[in-house]
Protein backbone atom coordinates (compact mmCIF):
# COMPACT_ATOMS: atom_id res chain seq x y z
CA UNK A 1 0.00 0.00 0.00
CA UNK A 2 1.74 3.31 -0.76
CA UNK A 3 1.40 6.23 1.59
CA UNK A 4 -0.97 8.74 0.22
CA UNK A 5 -2.36 10.63 3.31
CA UNK A 6 -3.05 11.45 6.76
CA UNK A 7 -5.81 8.64 7.73
CA UNK A 8 -3.51 6.50 7.04
CA UNK A 9 -1.53 7.52 9.54
CA UNK A 10 -4.10 8.69 12.45
CA UNK A 11 -5.30 4.58 12.09
CA UNK A 12 -1.80 3.16 12.29
CA UNK A 13 -1.10 5.61 15.37
CA UNK A 14 -4.08 4.10 16.80
CA UNK A 15 -2.88 0.75 17.32
CA UNK A 16 -1.41 -0.27 20.65
CA UNK A 17 -1.54 -3.64 22.65
CA UNK A 18 -1.66 -4.28 25.71
CA UNK A 19 0.08 -6.96 26.30
CA UNK A 20 2.52 -7.59 22.89
CA UNK A 21 4.89 -4.93 21.20
CA UNK A 22 4.57 -4.29 18.05
CA UNK A 23 7.81 -4.08 15.48
CA UNK A 24 8.20 -1.08 13.37
CA UNK A 25 10.55 -1.49 10.31
CA UNK A 26 11.88 1.05 7.80
CA UNK A 27 14.39 0.46 4.87
CA UNK A 28 15.92 2.85 2.37
CA UNK A 29 15.12 0.40 -1.20
CA UNK A 30 16.40 3.58 -3.12
CA UNK A 31 18.25 1.68 -6.36
CA UNK A 32 19.62 5.09 -7.43
CA UNK A 33 22.36 5.05 -4.55
CA UNK A 34 22.25 1.21 -4.02
CA UNK A 35 22.46 -1.98 -5.65
CA UNK A 36 20.25 -4.73 -5.20
CA UNK A 37 23.02 -6.32 -3.24
CA UNK A 38 23.53 -3.32 -0.98
CA UNK A 39 20.30 -3.12 0.27
CA UNK A 40 19.59 -6.70 0.85
CA UNK A 41 22.99 -6.78 2.92
CA UNK A 42 21.25 -3.55 4.72
CA UNK A 43 17.90 -5.85 5.22
CA UNK A 44 20.38 -8.95 6.89
CA UNK A 45 21.90 -5.97 9.05
CA UNK A 46 19.06 -4.81 10.31
CA UNK A 47 17.01 -8.39 10.91
CA UNK A 48 19.94 -9.43 12.70
CA UNK A 49 20.91 -6.41 15.01
CA UNK A 50 17.23 -6.96 15.93
CA UNK A 51 17.34 -10.61 17.21
CA UNK A 52 20.58 -9.67 19.02
CA UNK A 53 18.95 -6.90 20.71
CA UNK A 54 15.58 -8.82 21.14
CA UNK A 55 17.58 -11.85 22.68
CA UNK A 56 19.29 -9.25 25.33
CA UNK A 57 15.44 -8.15 26.49
CA UNK A 58 13.62 -9.31 29.32
CA UNK A 59 10.46 -10.29 28.67
CA UNK A 60 7.74 -12.56 29.17
CA UNK A 61 8.50 -15.41 26.30
CA UNK A 62 5.00 -15.57 24.85
CA UNK A 63 5.75 -11.49 24.11
CA UNK A 64 9.64 -12.41 22.99
CA UNK A 65 8.57 -15.04 21.01
CA UNK A 66 5.92 -12.74 19.26
CA UNK A 67 8.53 -10.41 18.27
CA UNK A 68 10.85 -13.30 17.13
CA UNK A 69 7.90 -14.47 14.49
CA UNK A 70 7.44 -9.84 13.85
CA UNK A 71 11.31 -10.27 12.52
CA UNK A 72 10.27 -13.67 10.72
CA UNK A 73 7.60 -12.31 8.54
CA UNK A 74 9.54 -9.33 7.58
CA UNK A 75 12.27 -11.27 6.28
CA UNK A 76 9.94 -13.25 4.28
CA UNK A 77 8.04 -10.05 3.10
CA UNK A 78 11.38 -8.79 2.29
CA UNK A 79 12.94 -11.86 0.34
CA UNK A 80 9.55 -11.96 -1.69
CA UNK A 81 9.39 -8.25 -2.59
CA UNK A 82 12.13 -6.51 -2.69
CA UNK A 83 13.40 -8.32 -5.98
CA UNK A 84 11.06 -6.16 -7.65
CA UNK A 85 10.52 -3.43 -5.60
CA UNK A 86 10.00 0.40 -7.53
CA UNK A 87 9.60 2.29 -4.32
CA UNK A 88 12.71 4.25 -2.56
CA UNK A 89 11.40 3.38 0.90
CA UNK A 90 9.55 0.79 2.94
CA UNK A 91 7.77 0.56 5.77
CA UNK A 92 6.58 -2.78 7.72
CA UNK A 93 4.70 -3.00 11.46
CA UNK A 94 3.91 -6.09 13.02
CA UNK A 95 2.44 -7.39 16.25
CA UNK A 96 1.96 -11.04 14.99
CA UNK A 97 0.02 -12.42 18.49
CA UNK A 98 -2.51 -9.91 17.45
CA UNK A 99 -2.11 -10.31 13.66
CA UNK A 100 -1.67 -6.95 12.61
CA UNK A 101 0.44 -6.27 9.78
CA UNK A 102 0.72 -2.99 7.73
CA UNK A 103 2.76 -2.43 4.86
CA UNK A 104 3.68 1.10 2.71
CA UNK A 105 5.56 1.39 0.34
CA UNK A 106 7.42 4.79 0.47
CA UNK A 107 8.36 7.71 -2.05
CA UNK A 108 11.23 9.34 0.52
CA UNK A 109 13.51 7.30 1.85
CA UNK A 110 13.84 6.54 5.43
CA UNK A 111 16.71 5.52 7.85
CA UNK A 112 17.11 2.67 8.16
CA UNK A 113 15.49 1.34 11.76
CA UNK A 114 14.37 -1.45 13.27
CA UNK A 115 12.19 -0.51 16.49
CA UNK A 116 10.19 -3.02 19.25
CA UNK A 117 7.39 -0.82 20.96
CA UNK A 118 4.26 -0.81 22.23
CA UNK A 119 2.64 1.10 19.46
CA UNK A 120 3.66 1.69 15.68
CA UNK A 121 6.68 4.12 15.22
CA UNK A 122 5.24 6.46 13.16
CA UNK A 123 7.37 9.22 13.01
CA UNK A 124 9.14 8.98 10.04
CA UNK A 125 6.03 8.16 8.38
CA UNK A 126 4.82 11.97 9.41
CA UNK A 127 7.53 13.24 8.28
CA UNK A 128 7.56 12.12 5.09
CA UNK A 129 4.12 13.37 4.68
CA UNK A 130 4.78 16.77 5.75
CA UNK A 131 7.10 17.39 2.88
CA UNK A 132 3.64 17.02 0.55
CA UNK A 133 0.85 19.02 -0.60
CA UNK A 134 -1.83 17.37 -2.73
CA UNK A 135 -1.80 20.27 -5.56
CA UNK A 136 -4.27 21.24 -8.39
CA UNK A 137 -2.43 22.49 -11.23
CA UNK A 138 -4.80 24.43 -13.96
CA UNK A 139 -3.31 25.17 -17.22
CA UNK A 140 -5.10 26.94 -19.92
CA UNK A 141 -5.34 29.83 -22.78
CA UNK A 142 -8.40 30.79 -24.62
CA UNK A 143 -8.89 27.59 -25.78
CA UNK A 144 -7.93 25.45 -23.91
CA UNK A 145 -7.89 24.22 -20.29
CA UNK A 146 -5.87 21.19 -18.46
CA UNK A 147 -6.54 20.50 -14.24
CA UNK A 148 -3.84 17.73 -13.28
CA UNK A 149 -3.00 16.66 -9.80
CA UNK A 150 0.52 16.58 -8.58
CA UNK A 151 1.44 14.35 -5.54
CA UNK A 152 4.38 12.92 -3.76
CA UNK A 153 6.11 13.16 -7.30
CA UNK A 154 3.66 11.92 -9.90
CA UNK A 155 0.96 13.84 -11.97
CA UNK A 156 -2.17 12.83 -13.38
CA UNK A 157 -4.69 14.07 -15.78
CA UNK A 158 -7.92 14.78 -14.14
CA UNK A 159 -9.99 16.82 -16.53
CA UNK A 160 -9.47 18.56 -20.18
CA UNK A 161 -11.76 21.34 -21.55
CA UNK A 162 -11.90 23.14 -24.91
CA UNK A 163 -13.84 26.36 -25.54
CA UNK A 164 -15.41 27.88 -28.47
CA UNK A 165 -13.52 30.56 -29.04
CA UNK A 166 -12.83 32.27 -32.65
CA UNK A 167 -8.99 32.90 -33.21
CA UNK A 168 -8.16 36.25 -33.31
CA UNK A 169 -7.77 38.05 -36.92
CA UNK A 170 -4.74 40.62 -37.52
CA UNK A 171 -6.26 43.24 -39.66
CA UNK A 172 -9.20 44.51 -41.33
CA UNK A 173 -13.12 43.22 -41.51
CA UNK A 174 -14.41 40.15 -42.51
CA UNK A 175 -18.26 39.02 -44.09
CA UNK A 176 -19.31 42.61 -43.23
CA UNK A 177 -18.00 42.86 -39.59
CA UNK A 178 -15.54 45.13 -38.51
CA UNK A 179 -12.44 43.48 -36.76
CA UNK A 180 -13.38 45.72 -33.44
CA UNK A 181 -16.82 43.62 -33.14
CA UNK A 182 -15.39 40.84 -34.01
CA UNK A 183 -12.87 41.04 -31.61
CA UNK A 184 -15.50 41.93 -28.96
CA UNK A 185 -17.30 39.13 -29.87
CA UNK A 186 -14.12 37.07 -29.03
CA UNK A 187 -13.59 38.86 -25.71
CA UNK A 188 -17.26 37.66 -24.86
CA UNK A 189 -16.17 34.41 -25.74
CA UNK A 190 -13.09 34.51 -23.82
CA UNK A 191 -14.63 35.45 -20.86
CA UNK A 192 -17.23 32.97 -20.96
CA UNK A 193 -14.95 30.49 -21.10
CA UNK A 194 -13.05 31.54 -18.37
CA UNK A 195 -16.25 31.78 -16.54
CA UNK A 196 -16.20 27.58 -17.53
CA UNK A 197 -12.61 27.17 -15.71
CA UNK A 198 -13.26 29.16 -12.71
CA UNK A 199 -16.02 27.21 -11.87
CA UNK A 200 -14.68 23.58 -12.65
CA UNK A 201 -11.87 24.63 -10.56
CA UNK A 202 -13.87 25.16 -7.79
CA UNK A 203 -15.50 21.83 -8.59
CA UNK A 204 -12.15 20.51 -8.25
CA UNK A 205 -10.80 21.60 -4.83
CA UNK A 206 -13.67 22.00 -2.77
CA UNK A 207 -13.94 20.12 0.31
CA UNK A 208 -10.23 19.97 1.03
CA UNK A 209 -9.76 18.10 -1.84
CA UNK A 210 -6.25 20.09 -2.60
CA UNK A 211 -4.27 21.96 -0.36
CA UNK A 212 -2.65 24.21 -2.91
CA UNK A 213 -3.51 25.49 -6.46
CA UNK A 214 -1.05 26.54 -9.52
CA UNK A 215 -1.73 28.05 -12.19
CA UNK A 216 0.47 27.69 -15.75
CA UNK A 217 -1.10 31.18 -18.35
CA UNK A 218 -0.59 33.67 -19.63
CA UNK A 219 -0.22 37.14 -17.64
CA UNK A 220 -3.66 38.59 -19.27
CA UNK A 221 -5.60 35.51 -18.68
CA UNK A 222 -4.60 35.27 -15.10
CA UNK A 223 -5.49 38.56 -14.68
CA UNK A 224 -9.40 37.77 -16.12
CA UNK A 225 -9.31 34.31 -14.11
CA UNK A 226 -8.27 35.53 -10.91
CA UNK A 227 -11.38 37.69 -9.93
CA UNK A 228 -13.35 35.09 -11.14
CA UNK A 229 -12.39 32.12 -8.66
CA UNK A 230 -14.59 31.61 -5.19
CA UNK A 231 -12.86 33.22 -2.68
CA UNK A 232 -12.25 29.59 -1.26
CA UNK A 233 -10.23 28.48 -4.54
CA UNK A 234 -8.24 32.31 -4.16
CA UNK A 235 -6.73 31.52 -1.19
CA UNK A 236 -5.49 27.78 -2.14
CA UNK A 237 -3.73 29.58 -4.90
CA UNK A 238 -0.04 29.62 -4.25
CA UNK A 239 2.05 29.99 -7.13
CA UNK A 240 2.57 30.64 -11.05
CA UNK A 241 4.97 28.26 -13.17
CA UNK A 242 5.97 28.43 -16.16
CA UNK A 243 3.68 25.97 -18.56
CA UNK A 244 1.05 25.46 -21.64
CA UNK A 245 -1.80 22.98 -22.23
CA UNK A 246 0.05 21.49 -24.83
CA UNK A 247 2.90 21.17 -22.96
CA UNK A 248 4.27 17.37 -21.80
CA UNK A 249 2.98 15.94 -18.72
CA UNK A 250 7.26 15.80 -17.95
CA UNK A 251 7.78 19.11 -18.24
CA UNK A 252 4.74 20.07 -16.70
CA UNK A 253 5.56 18.07 -13.07
CA UNK A 254 9.30 19.06 -13.58
CA UNK A 255 8.05 23.01 -13.30
CA UNK A 256 5.46 21.94 -10.56
CA UNK A 257 8.30 20.48 -8.19
CA UNK A 258 10.41 23.46 -8.70
CA UNK A 259 7.69 25.72 -7.26
CA UNK A 260 6.66 23.02 -4.29
CA UNK A 261 10.21 22.57 -3.04
CA UNK A 262 10.88 26.61 -2.79
CA UNK A 263 6.93 27.16 -1.40
CA UNK A 264 7.57 24.39 1.46
CA UNK A 265 10.64 26.28 2.10
CA UNK A 266 9.56 29.51 2.28
CA UNK A 267 6.57 28.31 4.64
CA UNK A 268 8.60 26.45 7.21
CA UNK A 269 10.84 29.53 7.36
CA UNK A 270 7.69 31.62 8.09
CA UNK A 271 6.32 28.98 10.79
CA UNK A 272 9.32 29.02 12.26
CA UNK A 273 9.96 33.02 12.89
CA UNK A 274 5.92 33.24 13.67
CA UNK A 275 7.01 30.87 16.04
CA UNK A 276 9.79 33.15 17.75
CA UNK A 277 8.21 36.02 17.41
CA UNK A 278 5.36 34.55 19.57
CA UNK A 279 7.99 33.43 21.92
CA UNK A 280 9.43 36.71 22.10
CA UNK A 281 6.05 38.58 23.25
CA UNK A 282 4.92 35.27 25.36
CA UNK A 283 1.71 34.55 23.14
CA UNK A 284 0.32 31.55 21.99
CA UNK A 285 3.55 29.37 22.05
CA UNK A 286 5.72 27.39 23.77
CA UNK A 287 8.80 26.12 23.38
CA UNK A 288 11.36 23.36 25.08
CA UNK A 289 10.24 19.78 25.56
CA UNK A 290 9.14 20.31 29.58
CA UNK A 291 6.07 23.25 28.43
CA UNK A 292 5.45 21.26 25.06
CA UNK A 293 4.63 18.18 26.82
CA UNK A 294 2.47 19.53 29.32
CA UNK A 295 0.86 21.40 27.23
CA UNK A 296 -0.19 18.50 24.55
CA UNK A 297 -0.99 16.50 27.76
CA UNK A 298 -3.29 19.29 28.74
CA UNK A 299 -5.08 19.39 24.83
CA UNK A 300 -4.26 22.98 24.64
CA UNK A 301 -1.86 22.53 21.28
CA UNK A 302 -3.04 23.67 18.10
CA UNK A 303 0.87 22.71 15.82
CA UNK A 304 3.66 20.95 17.34
CA UNK A 305 7.16 21.42 15.86
CA UNK A 306 9.73 19.22 15.62
CA UNK A 307 12.92 19.01 14.39
CA UNK A 308 13.43 16.67 12.31
CA UNK A 309 16.58 15.15 13.36
CA UNK A 310 15.36 15.37 17.31
CA UNK A 311 15.07 12.37 19.48
CA UNK A 312 15.19 11.92 23.42
CA UNK A 313 14.26 9.30 25.80
CA UNK A 314 11.37 10.21 28.40
CA UNK A 315 8.11 8.25 30.26
CA UNK A 316 4.35 8.18 29.96
CA UNK A 317 1.86 7.33 32.20
CA UNK A 318 0.03 4.07 31.33
CA UNK A 319 -3.13 5.11 32.67
CA UNK A 320 -3.70 8.19 31.25
CA UNK A 321 -1.13 8.35 28.49
CA UNK A 322 0.22 11.92 29.54
CA UNK A 323 3.84 12.61 28.47
CA UNK A 324 6.55 13.59 30.45
CA UNK A 325 10.51 14.55 30.14
CA UNK A 326 11.24 12.52 33.39
CA UNK A 327 8.09 11.93 35.63
CA UNK A 328 8.35 8.45 37.23
CA UNK A 329 5.19 9.09 38.92
CA UNK A 330 2.09 10.41 37.19
CA UNK A 331 1.42 13.53 39.16
CA UNK A 332 -2.27 12.94 37.73
CA UNK A 333 -2.86 9.38 38.57
CA UNK A 334 0.10 8.80 40.67
CA UNK A 335 1.04 5.58 39.20
CA UNK A 336 5.07 4.72 38.01
CA UNK A 337 5.24 6.24 34.38
CA UNK A 338 7.03 3.76 31.79
CA UNK A 339 10.26 4.22 29.84
CA UNK A 340 9.98 5.37 26.18
CA UNK A 341 12.84 4.85 23.82
CA UNK A 342 11.52 8.15 22.02
CA UNK A 343 9.52 10.82 23.64
CA UNK A 344 9.38 13.15 20.21
CA UNK A 345 7.65 9.65 18.65
CA UNK A 346 5.18 9.19 21.34
CA UNK A 347 4.52 13.36 21.51
CA UNK A 348 3.84 13.15 17.38
CA UNK A 349 1.57 10.67 17.94
CA UNK A 350 -0.24 12.45 20.83
CA UNK A 351 -0.64 15.27 18.07
CA UNK A 352 -2.03 13.00 15.40
CA UNK A 353 -4.70 11.01 17.24
CA UNK A 354 -6.04 14.74 18.60
CA UNK A 355 -5.93 16.47 15.34
CA UNK A 356 -3.26 18.74 15.59
CA UNK A 357 -0.91 19.43 13.08
CA UNK A 358 2.53 18.59 12.80
CA UNK A 359 5.44 20.12 11.29
CA UNK A 360 8.94 18.63 11.38
CA UNK A 361 11.31 21.15 10.73
CA UNK A 362 14.83 20.48 8.92
CA UNK A 363 18.00 21.07 11.31
CA UNK A 364 19.59 24.00 11.71
CA UNK A 365 16.50 26.34 11.92
CA UNK A 366 15.85 28.93 14.68
CA UNK A 367 13.88 26.23 16.56
CA UNK A 368 17.26 24.32 17.49
CA UNK A 369 18.19 27.36 19.77
CA UNK A 370 14.81 26.62 21.45
CA UNK A 371 14.77 23.03 22.68
CA UNK A 372 14.28 21.68 19.19
CA UNK A 373 10.47 21.66 19.89
CA UNK A 374 7.67 23.45 20.23
CA UNK A 375 4.14 23.92 19.81
CA UNK A 376 1.43 26.72 18.89
CA UNK A 377 -1.37 26.50 21.43
CA UNK A 378 -5.40 26.74 20.67
CA UNK A 379 -5.57 28.74 23.93
CA UNK A 380 -3.10 30.00 26.83
CA UNK A 381 -4.47 28.92 30.22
Amino acid sequence: MKLLGRDQLETLAKFQDKEFLTTSFFLDTSKNRMSKKEIQVSLKNLITAGRLRLDRLSLPKDKKESLYQDLDEIKAFCSRNLPAYNYVGLALFSCSSRRFWKEFNLVKSPRNRLIFDRNPYVRPLSAILNEYHRTCLLTFDAKEAKWYEIYMGEIRLLENLTGDVPSKIKEGGREGYSSKRIERHRASRVRDFLKQIAKTTFMFTKDDAYDWLFLGCLDEYRLELEPLLHPYVQKKLKSRVRVKPNDSQSKILKEALAAKDLLKKQEKDEVVQRFVAEIAKDGLAVCGLGYTLRKLNRGEVQTLLVSRTFSKPGRSCPRCKFLFEDETVCPSCQIETNTQADIIDEAVETALNTSCEVKHINPHSQLDGYGHIGAFLRFKA
